[in-house]
């Protein structure tokens, strides 16, 4: 690529690229999350990276470099936060299974009280529990539904976790 003009990242022409791309690669990932604060992580990250490895960078398609750039590390933080909400999901089931395990419940007393202990959940907090369990939709989906952020599910349903855990932990006892 002996004709290839490379761009040289100079303080000066950092400033004018954050200037310039900022606000539209945030833009841009409000596609893949609605998340502000991961999205001006993600877009902040690109930058620095950008700036941390200037000497070592060879970027003819500086534009494109950015917006591919913010895509990957927006798609990277999406599957990253998937794992980590399933990993805590069943964490969590696990925990309430081996709860259940121990204090040798009967089935048809432990249908009767987890229903209790979904119906004792904060209104939005059972709505989202109940669109991921009697759903089964994903996170994404409860997300655009409601319009709130995956974040928010993921949160609203590690506290529904939490509370059906915390039924079962104060009405049965390991003896």
């Amino acid at each position: 690529m002996e004709d290839a003009v490379f761009f040289a990242i100079t303080p000066k022409s950092f400033r004018k690229l954050f200037d310039l791309y900022y606000e539209p690669l945030c833009r841009s990932l409000n596609y893949y999350t609605r998340d502000a604060q991961a999205i001006e992580e993600i877009v902040q990250d690109v930058f620095v990276t950008l700036w941390e490895d200037r000497d070592r960078l060879h970027i003819e398609h500086i534009k494109t470099y950015l917006f591919s750039a913010a895509r990957y590390r927006a798609l990277n933080y999406l599957r990253d936060r998937q794992r980590q909400a399933t990993f805590l999901e069943a964490w969590s089931e696990e925990e309430l299974l081996q709860k259940q395990g121990n204090d040798v419940l009967n089935y048809d007393e432990l249908i009767p009280q987890l229903q209790i202990a979904i119906e004792n959940l904060p209104t939005r907090c059972r709505q989202i529990f109940d669109l991921s369990r009697k759903e089964q939709l994903t996170y994404r989906q409860i997300a655009d539904s409601l319009n709130i952020s995956i974040k928010t599910v993921e949160s609203q349903m590690s506290i529904a976790l939490r509370k059906i855990r915390d039924h079962f932990a104060s009405n049965y006892h390991c003896g």
